[in-house]
């Protein structure tokens, strides 16, 4: 099934004529402005800079590009005046006559302080981050947004030896969590109470249990977006997304290198070269490299991978330009997992930290990651542009897994192998116009768009073999008859043991025929007015977006079609020019694939979300803090019974209503010259507080029970200081903690799993074009930190976990040219 041509047809049409009459609707022409560009000496723009208008006493903050534009202003003399930490103030008086826009160019020239340091240091204060990526479609700082928004920078991930989205991001945001799973490629992060989606440059690609973890060498920072944020792309659930934003051409000429060993056999190289193609500068290119052998900390198990990530940029003119992303992620690796399994209890100190339950006999899996991107970027004038891209992802992974079928108190496991193939295919499409006008005293921050995506999924995981044993030691002839020990793992199952693959028809073939196979298809239109009041330091955001869904299975009956609309209503005041406090109330959807018990298809995800939230700026700039207050009720969450069906699948039921409240705390930047932190701590009280419809008997009914997978109370916490002067001047010192109590797992109305505690550091120096960096992680040598964990349901059954690696260190070293 798939959403009919004139339905398109319709919501293209609507979303037209309705920016079509936003100018009419402005009504009142703007009067004179001043537009002012800032450079640095070098001539790079100086984005985010704060500057003033000294006769008005208005202030702003420039754009990525350095640019911000002075409106509704009468004929006269004014003074621009310009600060940056670093660098000379610098005053500019200019004469604006009457309906004039009035170009200004303006030079920072830095202070022999700023001079000296910027080579010890030159990614100096670049823990907080002032205004979201293009990829957002927003106009607004970060400080003025009604929404609990944390970025977590290129220099914050380095600092941490972070190689990919599944190393440890989460400890730079409040209330985030991962649940381990397949630890080799997928990055399943929690927050407010559920799963969130992935989302790379503004587009939802979350499917199955993907998509693909991003190496850090592609990624140009992450952004974190609470709440369900509805208004910006088409559908996320009510406890937010996380987006990964990728390297694009700056325009400048830099390129480095960085060279990685650690831990497990751990080895990774990275190249990042950024530059034009053309004497003229229309023409930029960005090109990522990496390659990495990595180890785990269980034995036998290893991920090997490389990235391919080029990008080249076309300035057609200043106010058009065209760009074309390629990425190829591919990996080779053994286990689909690190898992510790038990049938006495959960942590069984009897199992050591290496513990690996499949077998080097088994075959590599294979994965192939490759996605597209074209971008297209215009404007109009200095207060409207458009966005358009178009994205196409392919991704294929061929292998062979294994699992437990039973254990016993003893130890013995019973494993067979599956088939572990799978493919997904995603295509999306995405237009937005933004803009601003004023309607007397009243300015419009006016952002419309179409959102168009379809994704596909086929698996074949069919059970291959069973019960695969090893070969008997005292008489290697004999036939393989030992059953796996967990207290005495022994491997080398006889090739002639191994189950074979037969992939003579495609997987696409294959997946029809186990069930494995779903599309999701879906179609957006949204439109958002943020309207600002009293010189702007009111802001009211009214925003709706309009969606049809469509999601189709195996079986004709497994087809819904879903059409909703979400409203979003917030506002934002500015107590003074670096503290604003804000309330938000906000709806989402999710579409849902999959059928319950009785073959009916899911209902989708919906959401409320409810927060206030206070931000404040503080050391002119330097470091943000924020803090909020939110409740989240989310219908219709899928979860596992605990059951499979005739064909192996998990039965999966859906819940009736979860309640989650919660209170943020944020703080990053930097506090002195060389002191960068990020700190922060979230309590989730998340419970099941409506029965599932299709819950009857007593025995069953959840109502109070904590929703799993949560923890009630995550603290983390990240210092780096470096030296700025001295003797010592670049060398520095780095540390960190993560802590997350109260957790629970499974049906429960206690927590149920131990707590979490883990304490890293490392020392680091940076002398010019030369960096150093050296991180011992788990510098407790805890080796009891779970990630994941199921409890045994009855006698019969087994507890499941993954805990993290012992003591490991990583030492990088890095070269700017």
């Amino acid at each position: 099934m798939r959403i009919k041509f004139k339905n398109i047809a319709f919501l293209v049409a609507s979303f037209i004529a309705i920016v079509c009459a936003l100018p009419v609707m402005a009504g009142v022409e703007p009067l004179s402005a001043i537009k002012v560009k800032v450079v640095t000496n070098d001539g790079s723009p100086a984005g985010f800079v704060s500057l003033q208008l000294k006769e008005k006493n208005r202030g702003g903050m420039t754009n990525e590009r350095g640019e911000y534009v002075f409106r509704k202003l009468h004929a006269g003399r004014y003074t621009v005046q310009v600060y940056l930490i670093g660098y000379n103030k610098v005053e500019k008086e200019v004469d604006l006559k009457e309906d004039e826009i009035l170009s200004v160019n303006i030079e920072l020239e830095a202070t022999h302080a700023e001079l000296q340091e910027v080579v010890v240091n030159g990614e100096r204060n670049k823990y907080k981050v002032d205004k979201v990526s293009g990829s957002l479609r927003l106009q607004t700082p970060i400080l003025e947004v009604p929404q609990n928004i944390q970025v977590v920078s290129a220099t914050v991930l380095a600092d941490q030896q972070v190689f990919d989205v599944v190393d440890g991001i989460t400890r730079n945001v409040s209330g985030a969590t991962r649940t381990g799973h397949w630890d080799n490629q997928y990055a399943n992060i929690r927050m407010r109470g559920s799963k969130i989606p992935a989302f790379r440059n503004g587009m939802n690609i979350e499917q199955s249990w993907g998509p693909t973890a991003e190496d850090a060498s592609m990624i140009d920072r992450i952004e974190f977006v609470k709440g369900p944020a509805g208004f910006m792309l088409a559908a996320g659930e009510p406890g937010g997304f996380y987006n990964v934003v990728t390297k694009k051409p700056t325009g400048n000429t830099r390129s480095s290198v960085n060279l990685s060993m650690g831990s497990f056999s751990t080895y990774r190289a990275a190249l990042d070269f950024d530059g034009k193609l053309s004497k003229d500068g229309k023409w930029l290119y960005r090109l990522n490299l990496a390659g990495q052998q990595k180890d785990f900390h269980t034995k036998y198990n290893y991920n090997n991978r490389y990235v391919i990530a080029p990008v080249v940029k076309y300035l057609l003119d200043e106010k058009t330009s065209v760009t074309l992303e390629y990425t190829y992620q591919a990996s080779k690796y053994l286990g689909n997992g690190n898992y510790t399994f038990s049938r006495r209890k959960l942590l069984d100190e009897d199992i050591k930290n290496d513990f690996f339950y499949q077998d080097p006999a088994l075959e590599p899996s294979t994965l192939k990651d490759h996605s597209a991107y074209l971008y297209f970027d215009h404007e109009f004038s200095d207060k409207w542009k458009a966005h358009a891209q178009v994205a196409y992802f392919n991704f294929a992974m061929e292998g062979s897994s294994m699992w437990l079928s039973s254990i016993e108190m003893n130890g013995d496991m019973k494993r067979y192998v599956s088939q572990g193939d799978e493919a997904g295919e995603n295509r999306f499409g995405q237009f937005s116009l933004s803009g601003e006008e004023y309607t007397g005293s009243i300015r419009h921050r006016i952002l419309g768009g179409v959102d168009l995506g379809i994704k596909k999924f086929w698996g074949d995981f069919r059970t291959l073999k069973n019960d695969i044993r090893l070969p008997n030691l005292e008489d290697p002839r004999k036939p393989a008859d030992v059953i796996f020990n967990v207290y005495n793992p022994q491997y080398g199952i006889p090739f002639d043991s191994m189950p074979k693959l037969d992939r003579s028809r495609s997987v696409r073939q294959r997946a029809a025929n186990s069930g494995y196979i779903t599309s999701v298809s879906y179609a957006s239109v949204y439109l958002q007015d943020e309207l600002g009041f009293f010189n702007n330091t009111l802001r009211l955001s009214v925003a709706g977006r309009f969606t049809q869904a469509m999601t189709t299975g195996r079986e004709r009956k497994t087809d819904k079609t879903d059409k909703v609309f979400s409203p979003r209503v917030g506002l934002s005041y500015s107590i003074d020019k670096n503290t604003s406090a804000y309330v938000l109330y906000d709806q989402s959807f999710v579409p849902v694939t999959g059928v319950d018990s009785s073959g009916n298809a899911f209902d989708p995800v919906k959401g409320n979300d409810m927060e206030f939230g206070i931000k404040r700026d503080w050391f002119n700039g330097r470091l943000s803090t924020s803090a909020t207050v939110y409740q989240i009720k989310r219908v219709n969450d899928k979860t596992s019974t605990g059951l499979v069906d005739s064909r192996g699948q998990a039965v999966m039921l859906q819940l009736g209503e979860t309640t989650t409240k919660g209170l943020e705390i944020d703080i990053n930047g930097e506090i002195t010259p060389g002191l960068n932190v990020t700190l922060n701590y979230a309590l989730t009280d998340s419970k099941i507080s409506k029965e599932s419809p299709t819950i009857t008997e007593e025995s069953k009914k959840t109502v109070g029970n904590i929703t799993p997978n949560t923890a009630k109370h995550i603290t983390n916490a990240w210092v780096n200081y470096r030296m700025m002067k001295g003797a010592l001047k670049g060398f520095g010192v780095s540390g960190g903690i993560q802590w997350q109590a109260e957790r629970a797992v499974g049906a429960t109305r206690v927590s149920n799993i131990p707590n979490y505690f883990r304490v890293d550091g490392g020392l680091n120096y940076q002398l010019g074009k030369y960096n150093i960096g050296f991180v011992i992680n788990n510098l407790l040598d805890d080796r009891r930190l779970l990630t994941q964990a199921t409890l045994a349901a009855n006698a019969a059954g087994y507890y499941t976990y993954i805990v993290e690696a012992r003591r490991n260190f990583r030492l990088s070293v890095g070269y700017r040219f």
